[in-house]
């Protein structure tokens, strides 16, 4: 499956968010529209007024939430005191009167701690309902505004993306011209820093060769001046010797008396004549 590109996942996520808008006022429509019904009967008319309707906002929805309560806590009132009346009056006129002993009381009461306990109970745990449903509301709050930042920051990506492609466009084309000629200076980042690392390993090794050989100089030195040392009687043998030899050759040219010469020049007149006879005769060298 080939990946998704940016702009595919964009308009997913604008669909999505047009399809799926969830705020407060529009939680609020299907409460507000049967409040306005309610409204509408005229035995059923409360203090608040339609104008809060026709604009809610979150602070009118808050408004409306305290007074309703007022309203559902002065209306239980109103029902326990006018049922009991009731009770009363018609257990006073009934025929025959109704007569509560003393035991029936007692039960009531036991009952009414139960009831009372039962109801305590249901609160709580409503109450525990409605902090896990605004905790859950709030987080939700949260993430659907991270959504939304990040979703605009998404739409902002591929004018960014096509600004940056310019721009290394422009850079590639700046680089092309100005290439220098030794490759090793048009690497990349990466390269160039592999580069440098092997540069340095290479200085470091030939530090580690010249400090081995600046270490072995005095020995070399003492080495040389032992071998320049042994040197110089034999260089004074050799002049000796060359001195001698020259002696005794001209001890030796000097009693002969010129034969050597005279021997020269008799080899030349034969190597003259062997030649012209070959070529009067013919022969082949």
């Amino acid at each position: 499956m080939a990946p998704r590109t940016p702009e595919q996942i964009l308009a997913e996520l604008q669909a999505l968010v047009a399809k799926q808008e969830i705020t407060i006022l529009k939680l609020s429509e299907p409460i507000s529209t049967e409040i306005a019904q309610l409204q509408a009967q005229p035995q059923r008319t409360s203090d608040v007024s339609n104008s809060s309707l026709d604009a809610t906002t979150p602070a009118s929805l808050e408004a409306d939430l305290t007074h309703y309560r007022e309203l559902f806590a002065k209306l239980r009132f109103s029902y326990v005191e006018q049922v009991t009346k009731e009770k009363f009056i018609r257990a006073i006129v009934g025929d025959p009167p109704l007569i509560v002993s003393p035991q029936e009381n007692v039960d009531l009461e036991k009952q009414n701690l139960e009831a009372k306990a039962t109801l305590k109970a249901l609160k709580t745990e409503v109450a525990e309902m409605v902090a896990e449903l605004e905790r859950k509301a709030v987080d939700l709050s949260k993430k659907y505004e991270r959504i939304q930042t990040e979703t605009t920051r998404l739409e902002e990506l591929p004018d960014k993306l096509a600004e940056l492609e310019s721009a290394v466009g422009k850079l590639r084309s700046t680089q092309a011209e100005v290439l220098d000629p030794n490759p090793e200076l048009n690497l990349p980042l990466a390269k160039t820093l592999d580069l440098v690392e092997a540069k340095k390993r290479q200085r470091d090794e030939l530090d580690r060769q010249l400090e081995q050989l600046q270490n072995q100089v005095p020995r070399k030195r003492k080495e040389l001046e032992r071998l320049h040392a042994e040197l110089i009687p034999l260089e004074t043998k050799r002049q000796n010797s060359t001195a001698a030899a020259k002696e005794a050759r001209r001890r030796k040219e000097a009693a002969l008396g010129g034969v050597e010469d005279d021997l020269e020049e008799r080899g030349r007149w034969y190597r003259a004549a062997e030649a012209g006879l070959k070529q009067m005769l013919e022969i082949d060298a």
